[in-house]
C-alpha cells in the first residue's frame, strides 16, 4: 500500500489583514485542527500571516480542496456573524459582469429545464 499523499493549502484573504487580529487567527487555527480531526486528516503543517493560512495535510489534491472549502466556509460564517463583514472576501462574480450587465429581458429560456441552475 503507497503512503498517502501530502498537499498544501492556503485561503488568503482578498482585503486586509484579519488574521493579524489574534482571536481570529486562534480561532481559524482551531477550526483547521477541528476539521482534520473530523475527517481523520493529519495536519502535517500550519502556519499564518495576517492575510493568509496555510496548512499541509495528509491528503490529495481533491481531500485538500474539500478541507479549504469547509475551513472557509466555517470560518466566513463565524466572523460574519460575529463582526458583520466577511473574513475572506467575496470571490469575484462568474464572467465578470455588473448586475447591470444582465439582460432581464431575455425570457427566451424560461421554459428549459436545462437553464433552470442560473435561477437557483
Amino acid at each position: 500500500m503507497s503512503a498517502k499523499p501530502t498537499t498544501t493549502v492556503t485561503l488568503r484573504a482578498l482585503e486586509g489583514a484579519p488574521l493579524a487580529q489574534s482571536s481570529v487567527r486562534e480561532m481559524v487555527r482551531a477550526n483547521a485542527h477541528a476539521i482534520a480531526e473530523r475527517q481523520g486528516v493529519d495536519v502535517l503543517a500550519l502556519t499564518d500571516a495576517p492575510d493568509r493560512i496555510t496548512v499541509t495535510i495528509r491528503a490529495g489534491r481533491i481531500e485538500a480542496f474539500g478541507f479549504a472549502a469547509e475551513l472557509r466556509r466555517l470560518t466566513g460564517s463565524w466572523y460574519e456573524k460575529k463582526f458583520g463583514g466577511t473574513l475572506w472576501g467575496d470571490p469575484p462574480r462568474s464572467g465578470g459582469r455588473d448586475d447591470d450587465d444582465v439582460d432581464d429581458d431575455d425570457d427566451d429560456d424560461d421554459d428549459d429545464p436545462g437553464e433552470a441552475w442560473k435561477r437557483a
